[in-house]
């Protein structure tokens, strides 16, 4: 982990903790909405560079009914990105998910799955961006509890845990 003097500014704000708990909480939401269960905390490796990465983010459908493995082959770019995005997002991710966990954002549960413990106050405005990411990550975590596993997940993207 770099410690928080030899960080550039930029990665310091994009990259803090309590923006990476923020975007694993409201995917967790999401996925707990579609399915009932909590999140496998592994999708939060995925959810992060595809919330984060703004032309991504933006290249992210609109509702849950595309398929991820469609969505890859109209998005093969972002693809090819993607495993090196998500290696650069691998600390962060840790790191955000122990700040959620202190924080009482997120929680763990036995089986190695995060629940969102907060929930956005009503009337609470975020700035635009933000509000785009979480919202985002909310659909994420939805569009990622429709596959059969983590691990198809992982192989459709070309990444490992």
């Amino acid at each position: 982990m770099t410690a928080w003097s030899d960080r550039s500014p930029i990665s310091a704000v994009m990259l803090n903790p309590a923006l990476m708990a923020a975007v694993l909480a409201n995917a967790a939401q999401g996925h707990e909405k579609e399915t009932g269960q909590p999140m496998p905390w592994v999708l939060g490796f995925v959810a992060a560079p595809m919330v984060l990465h703004q032309p991504t983010r933006n290249a992210l459908p609109a509702s849950t009914r595309t398929h991820l493995g469609a969505w890859i082959g109209k998005n093969p770019v972002l693809r090819a990105g993607f495993p090196a995005r998500a290696q650069t997002l691998a600390e962060p991710v840790k790191e955000g998910t122990r700040f959620g966990l202190a924080h009482h954002t997120l929680t763990l549960e036995p089986d190695g799955c995060l629940r969102a413990t907060y929930r956005r106050p009503r009337g609470f405005k975020t700035p635009e961006e933000l509000d785009q990411m979480l919202r985002k990550a909310n659909l994420v975590g939805r569009w990622l509890a429709k596959s059969d596993s983590p691990a198809t997940v992982f192989a459709v993207l070309g990444v490992t845990p």
